[in-house]
């Protein structure tokens, strides 16, 4: 199953990186916030990528192409340095497909740029490549499966400390505040899956969310996988100072690859 990363935009809550890189090159410890995604889509067998790119594209495609495996993984030198034999590889067994998809473009239209490279799939995984989770992959495919629908995401109840205000009848008069993370809100966690029906869902200039999903909404197409663990997003510089702290101390729940559990 194909994976298709929405790596275009500019980022510019980053705004402290956003001038120099594109934000999925933004760094958890000493790699990309898009090499720790694509590390998990990998763990669970899906290794053959579809980049979307768009602004700083060329800092995405070198750091590929000057890939350094020694970073990540463990190596033997000899010969004074001449000779490096690596124990293991992170990216040998991995396709990807790097995608110019239009430095404005919106996620919808980034996603059909890629539609050709998407022939012959009937079901992909998709993702807007700035969040990271625990979420066990084969469980929400089975999920999707199950219910047979055209498109599916996972939604999270936000954990940051922001206040909910409820109004009594639409006045000015509060009724209730209360901590986002103890509301029933549930929001958009940004991990696809869509079968190639997508496509015909989503009219020229269109976004991905909006008017595409809501048509999938009246005809009853899309659901949402609901999931309670660990998921946090790089959208903001604080967002990154607490994805580097849990990753410095070892306690990165996203990080299943280092466990030997493929569900």
């Amino acid at each position: 199953m194909k994976v298709v990363l929405f790596c275009g935009g500019f980022g510019t809550r980053l705004r402290d990186y956003s001038e120099t890189i594109p934000k999925p090159m933004v760094n958890i410890g000493y790699r990309p916030i898009l090499w720790h995604l694509m590390k998990y889509y990998a763990h669970y067998g899906h290794k053959d990528f579809i980049l979307c790119l768009g602004y700083k594209a060329d800092v995405i495609k070198n750091y590929f192409l000057n890939y350094n495996e020694c970073l990540s993984n463990d190596f033997v030198l000899s010969d004074g340095g001449k000779i490096i034999q690596l124990l293991n590889s992170d990216i040998k067994d991995w396709k990807i497909t790097f995608v110019d998809t239009g430095t404005t473009s919106n996620i919808g239209q980034r996603l059909k740029a890629v539609e050709k490279h998407l022939e012959g799939e009937e079901v992909f995984l998709a993702n807007y490549s700035d969040g990271v989770t625990d979420l066990p992959l084969p469980k929400l495919i089975d999920y999707f499966t199950h219910y047979n629908k055209i498109a599916c995401f996972v939604s999270i109840k936000p954990k940051q400390s922001i206040h909910v205000i409820y109004f009594k009848n639409n006045d000015c008069v509060i009724s209730n505040v209360r901590d986002m993370s103890l509301s029933d809100l549930w929001i958009n966690g940004g991990f696809f899956i869509f079968k190639k029906e997508i496509f015909k869902y989503i009219n020229e200039g269109e976004d991905l969310v909006c008017e595409p999903f809501q048509r999938l909404i009246d005809k009853g197409e899309i659901i949402a996988y609901k999931y309670d663990g660990f998921w946090a997003c790089m959208d903001t510089f604080k967002d990154k100072q607490y994805l580097d702290d849990i990753y410095s101390r070892g306690e990165a729940p996203w990080e299943v690859w280092k466990s030997d559990k493929k569900d």
